[in-house]
């Protein structure tokens, strides 16, 4: 049977919230679906049936490997529908978030398989992040916050925590791209801004903003 659009969107937020135990609270996805306690639990009950979560009262949400698998292959919907996006249809990266939502659902097998060809088979999105491929399996990446980089260092922008429209648009307005290299020069003590070097030009960047690029070095 066919996953409506709602269990889809559990599916993802599930595959978000996960911590590395495999484990997620039922207030966790109430806080990041914006809905009720009791509609999350009538809604994991239905997923313990099929064998996507271990459920029990009062206890964190166990999500099983079928429900991994599950869960991955929604994002992996998502990811490429940007990707396509981005690289055929030629749409900025801060434009494709709400569009992939909509395109996600297609149900369509084929129709993402032959994205995926068109596409040349990406390992990441967009944004950094790795597309999980037609199993459900994903590259582990060993990444950090740019926030945590030491002054001298040099490290390449690898990915985003946050797909929001606005914060990709402030990045592209400082030409702050992926694989771009950035050399930070100065972090200050008072509000943690950053200055960065790319190329030959420099840019204070907020700590708020640091904290969701993602470097490796």
């Amino acid at each position: 049977m066919r996953t409506t659009l709602t269990e889809e969107n559990y599916l993802k937020a599930l595959f978000h919230l996960v911590d590395n135990e495999g484990k997620v609270t039922i207030n966790e996805l109430s806080k990041f679906l914006n809905v009720k306690m009791p509609s999350v639990n009538n809604m994991m009950k239905k997923f313990a049936d099929k064998n996507w979560v271990i459920y029990e009262t009062y206890k964190p949400l166990i999500v099983t490997e079928k429900g991994k698998q599950e869960a991955a292959l929604v994002v992996r919907k998502h990811r490429l529908t940007e990707m396509f996006l981005v690289k055929t249809m030629n749409f900025g990266w801060e434009n494709v978030h709400e569009i992939a939502e909509q395109l996600e659902h297609v149900h369509s097998q084929l129709f993402f398989d032959k994205m995926d060809e068109i596409l040349d088979y990406p390992k990441f999105d967009p944004h950094g992040e790795p597309i999980p491929d037609k199993d459900g399996n994903i590259i582990a990446q060993d990444l950090q916050k740019l926030s945590n980089c030491e002054d001298g260092e040099t490290v390449v922008f690898a990915s985003v925590t946050l797909s929001d429209d606005s914060f990709l648009s402030y990045l592209t307005e400082r030409n702050l791209l992926l694989n771009t290299k950035i050399k930070v020069i100065k972090t200050e003590s008072f509000d943690k801004s950053m200055t960065i070097e790319i190329g030959d030009k420099r840019e204070i960047i907020s700590k708020k903003a640091t904290e969701k690029i993602l470097v490796k070095k």
